[in-house]
């Protein structure tokens, strides 16, 4: 039976068979949800911990948000100020007055020192924990391999998110690298629209029969061509199909959340995509990645509108920490708040700062870190590490650490070559580690 036999029995057209082979997903192939599914009981939630990353895109400066330098000339610390925290003797920057309420639940690490000060360059290094093009291998991101590592193959959410606006511009920080396609994010670029195509718009009884001739098309030409390419995109197809039977697509539905809930987080796209964040973890899903761009502060009037972004920040992340303690959350939730590298502690001719890696800060919050305290330092401008420099590969062999993965762990590529989960040489941060 060919697709226009199906037309005239069922009444289902090859456009309406493509459409559903494009459903629940905006802005990404099928190919891309998760890996092969077997079936589990709606409602079902995956065990173990989670992890968030807030991605400040562009590089914040470490000076002007969780290392201030009060007592440096106004050439380096500018016109903020600091203020102090819940934690005696941490400062943090004064446009953070509600994380400075919850820093006995974070650890801001002030000592990062790497080796990429270009975008491009340092987004993949700080997203894989290798320099790009090392080995002539591609690597996965930190986002695949929460999702390879620990979370469910089995469940009906995808096990790898990411929402934000620049990531048409950045397509390598979806790219699952050397795991492949079934790890690739399930991205969502406007929050407004939800998950879109997530439910049938025909009867049961029809839909299972349409379904049931796509998956005969589908497993014919898979079965014919015999790529893996051809093999993901079914397993995707799979993935999609059974998300939208089992109803845990209302994850992705903001307005289930009361008007006071979403207030807390802000009217504005980051603070949304925090509160997705936490719903999307407390159904299940491993790795949520949020963006938020406009970092890249060259010249002062781009500098002074980091202002609002980092309000932003502190609205909605403060709110994600809140919900995620109330919830019984945040001791198995790890949250990543960082971006590429930070910025030049003395400000340019401009009234900017430039792109500076020998020098800058991250921070997390839950996880079970050992929160409450600074690990590194910086001198008193903010220009050198003058403590426990921290590495690339020891900032990512800690957070796998912390997530209960083994990152010394070997994967082997397509090829048949082993690769090391983290690249040795790692020092943990274990002032972190309980």
């Amino acid at each position: 039976m060919g697709i226009r036999d199906f037309d005239e029995r069922g009444g289902a057209t090859r456009r309406e068979l493509l459409k559903l082979a494009a459903a629940g997903v905006s802005g990404l192939s099928l190919s891309g949800w998760m890996g092969r599914l077997a079936a589990q009981a709606a409602g079902e939630k995956r065990r173990g911990k989670s992890c968030i990353l807030l991605w400040m895109d562009g590089g914040p400066s470490h000076v002007d948000t969780f290392d201030p330098k009060p007592e440096a000339p106004q050439s380096v610390r500018g016109d903020l100020g600091a203020i102090p925290t819940s934690v005696p003797g941490i400062q943090v920057g004064e446009r953070f007055p509600r994380l400075a309420r919850l820093m006995q639940h974070a650890a801001i690490l002030r000592s990062m020192s790497t080796p990429e000060a270009d975008h491009g360059r340092a987004r993949i290094a700080m997203h894989t924990g290798f320099r790009p093009g090392a080995g002539g291998i591609s690597y996965p991101g930190l986002g695949s391999t929460v999702a390879a590592e620990i979370g469910q193959p089995e469940a009906p959410l995808p096990n790898f998110v990411v929402t934000g606006s620049p990531l048409n511009k950045y397509d390598v920080l979806r790219d699952p690298g050397f795991r492949g396609p079934r790890y690739q994010p399930l991205v969502l670029e406007d929050l407004s629209r939800g998950l879109e195509n997530s439910r049938s718009a025909v009867a049961d009884d029809a839909f299972d029969r349409r379904v049931k001739l796509l998956e005969q098309v589908e497993a014919r030409f898979v079965q014919e061509v015999r790529a893996p390419a051809a093999e993901a995109h079914h397993a995707g197809l799979d993935s999609a199909l059974r998300l939208m039977r089992s109803g845990q697509s209302e994850a992705f539905n903001l307005g289930a959340e009361t008007r006071a809930a979403r207030d807390a987080y802000g009217d504005h796209d980051f603070g949304r995509g925090c509160l997705l964040a936490r719903r999307l973890v407390e159904a299940g899903v491993a790795f949520v990645e949020v963006y938020l761009s406009n970092w890249d502060s060259h010249e002062r009037k781009v500098a002074e509108g980091t202002r609002d972004l980092m309000t932003q920040v502190d609205m909605g992340a403060s709110a994600l920490v809140g919900d995620l303690r109330s919830r019984g959350l945040l001791d198995t939730t790890l949250i990543i708040w960082m971006g590429e590298f930070g910025r030049t502690p003395r400000l340019n001719q401009a009234g900017g700062r430039d792109h500076y890696a020998k020098a800058w800060t991250t921070l997390l919050i839950g996880g079970g870190i050992r929160g409450g305290r600074v690990v590194g330092s910086t001198d008193a401008q903010g220009a050198e590490v003058t403590e426990r420099p921290i590495s690339t590969n020891d900032f990512m062999a800690t957070v796998c650490s912390l997530l209960g993965i083994d990152f010394r762990k070997q994967v082997m590529t397509p090829g048949g070559r082993p690769i090391r989960m983290v690249e040795k040489g790692e020092q943990l941060i274990h002032e972190l580690i309980p």
